[in-house]
């Protein structure tokens, strides 16, 4: 499974194949879940690309981090993949005897890492004004890389949007 998000071209420019993440009306973000079934969101600027790895092509790698299930090459290049939920301090860990797992390429300036996550949802876009400063419900270990809650309007629990830059450049992942 690829996400492929070409078809959102920018409509200043329609000559450019540039990908546009932002407009009056929000940001563009994706949707996923992580096994432990809590919602987040991560902007779309940063999100290179989301699709299903089957677990024998991911190599682990002895005394690793915890939050690192190992590298993986990505497009001839070497990545680390990571289960975020684990790092975002959920008990529940990503599930490893299944075949696949979905991972989300995220990439900031040089930095670039795989997510694992237990399911993709979809890519939305929110409205920024909606989105509310963290509360003191998230736990303490996810607090510096949730941007902000966003309100979903309905009986659904509120959606975590996450700073990819501050996951990426967090002193956590030492190998």
């Amino acid at each position: 499974m690829v996400l492929n998000l070409d078809f959102l071209t920018s409509d200043d420019n329609p000559e450019t194949n540039e990908v546009s993440t932002s407009s009056r009306d929000g940001e563009l973000c994706l949707r996923f879940d992580v096994p432990s079934g809590n919602e987040f969101a991560l902007p779309a600027s940063g999100v290179r690309e989301v699709m299903s790895v089957y677990f024998d092509r991911i190599t682990p790698i002895p005394n690793a981090s915890p939050f690192f299930l190992g590298t993986y090459n990505w497009r001839g290049q070497v990545i680390w993949v990571a289960d975020l939920g684990q790092f975002l301090g959920d008990r529940v860990l990503v599930n490893t005897d299944q075949n696949e797992v979905s991972v989300l390429i995220v990439e900031e300036q040089e930095l670039v890492m795989g997510f694992a996550v237990h399911t993709v949802a979809n890519t939305e876009w929110l409205d920024i004004e909606r989105v509310l400063p963290p509360d003191r419900q998230i736990p303490a270990a996810m607090k510096s890389y949730v941007k902000g809650v966003y309100s979903t309007g309905s009986d659904k629990p509120e959606l975590r949007l996450l700073d990819q830059v501050a996951i990426l450049r967090s002193s956590q992942w030492t190998i």
